[in-house]
């Protein structure tokens, strides 16, 4: 990144970086040989545990693990559970610490014999929330997963990285206030956590950039939505940068075969395959081909850029400059997953199914998820005017 005020804003907007302000030393994750890699079909039916599934990728989750024939049940505080899945068994309860009866739900549960083939955490950055479940379901599930982030790599400079690079530490998480910019670290001391606890019966998923429907941070809708507006549109760089991004879909997908075959290990999930490289460039070419608009892209420098304040990721989603200490943030190995059965929907896909999403929701909804990412129509055209003043 150009400067630290352009880096501490992509902290707080993106909680992407792995690095531990005055927290320890840095050890490489462990990785584990996956269990197996034979084929699913005929898979028996399992029990699964899913804490959290009514955000982004809970959803689609559950959607597909009904649709393969898996038993489910969700542990959450229920505010939404009813709303998307009155069929699915929700145990109520709240993991923080103090609201309500907290884990009383799941603790009655095992107390009263019940037991699941896998369970899969999928929200927490607080390691002391992550540990209480994790004890808690000892001896009581068969496989632990944990839904972690590729924030707890402490760099992100090296083209081709994989799952043994450095990661965040934080040993002292319980005693430290969280801030956004300890996300990472902290992510990274619940994956310490969860393999303490199940040493070897455990997964670690650390997906990149989620997008696709339900993606309420709007970083992967920004793009599809401001690109089917049309008119100029102010692009970052010159559209060589790298870009990797996840469909929420083919997360959840990988999560539903890596439990059928009890893959066990760490594994950065991100896209697309390595085969066929996604750039900035093709991202917006994509997003113009699926809408069908008469979108000019205006591609703009990050000197430019940064006189005008407008900074990567949060303003201009999805991008970070492809060089210096993010010049491998786009371009991380995905051998791992990809070897081990992660596969892809076309770009195509995903940009469409993102625009009917959007384009389902309440207008008030719809008018609040467009405020948590990208320009405003007014300081893009700001920045647009500022663009042809300097070039004529």
């Amino acid at each position: 990144m150009r400067s630290g005020s352009t880096r501490r804003e992509f902290i707080r907007h993106a909680a992407l970086a792995g690095a531990a302000i005055g927290l320890a030393g840095l050890t490489p994750p462990l990785v584990r040989r996956a269990w197996s890699l034979d084929p699913v079909a005929g898979a028996d039916a399992l029990k699964v545990l899913i804490l959290g599934g009514t955000g982004q990728t809970g959803p689609h989750l559950i959607e597909e693990l009904v649709r393969r024939g898996h038993t489910v049940t969700m542990f959450n505080r229920g505010t939404r559970s009813e709303e998307l899945f009155p069929a699915v068994e929700c145990l109520i309860g709240d993991r923080q610490p103090e609201p309500g009866d907290g884990l009383k739900a799941l603790a009655e549960a095992v107390a009263g014999g019940r037991s699941w083939d896998i369970c899969i955490d999928i929200w927490p950055q607080i390691p002391k929330i992550v540990e209480n479940t994790a004890v808690l379901l000892k001896e009581h599930v068969g496989h632990y997963m944990f839904v972690s982030s590729i924030s707890v790599y402490v760099d992100f400079a090296t083209p081709g990285a994989d799952e043994t690079s450095p990661v965040g530490q934080a040993p002292d998480a319980d005693d430290t206030a969280y801030t956004d910019e300890l996300f990472g670290p902290f992510k990274a001391e619940c994956e310490n956590r969860v393999r303490r606890h199940y040493p070897d019966n455990h997964t670690i998923f650390r997906p990149g950039l989620i997008v696709g429907p339900r993606d309420a941070s709007f970083r992967g809708g920004y793009w599809p939505v401001r690109v089917r507006r049309g008119g100029e549109v102010l692009a970052p760089g010159d559209g060589t940068t790298a870009v990797q991004i996840i469909d929420g879909r083919d997360l959840t997908a990988f999560e539903v075969l890596c439990m059928e075959r009890r893959t066990g290990g760490t594994f950065d999930v991100t896209g697309p395959h390595p085969s066929s490289p996604l750039t900035m460039r093709g991202l917006l070419e994509t997003c113009r081909e699926v809408s069908a608009s008469d979108a000019a892209f205006v591609w703009a420098d990050t000197t430019f850029l940064d006189a005008q304040g407008v900074g990567p990721w949060r303003d201009l989603p999805c991008w970070l400059p492809g060089d210096g200490d993010t010049a491998g943030f786009g371009k991380r190995s995905l051998a791992r997953a990809t070897g081990a059965g992660l596969t892809y929907r076309p770009l195509s896909d995903t940009v469409r199914d993102t625009l009917a999403w959007y384009d389902g929701l309440p207008a008030e909804r719809r008018e609040a998820v467009a405020k948590r990412a990208g320009l405003t129509p007014e300081r893009e055209a700001e920045a647009l005017k500022a663009w042809h003043l300097a070039h004529g």
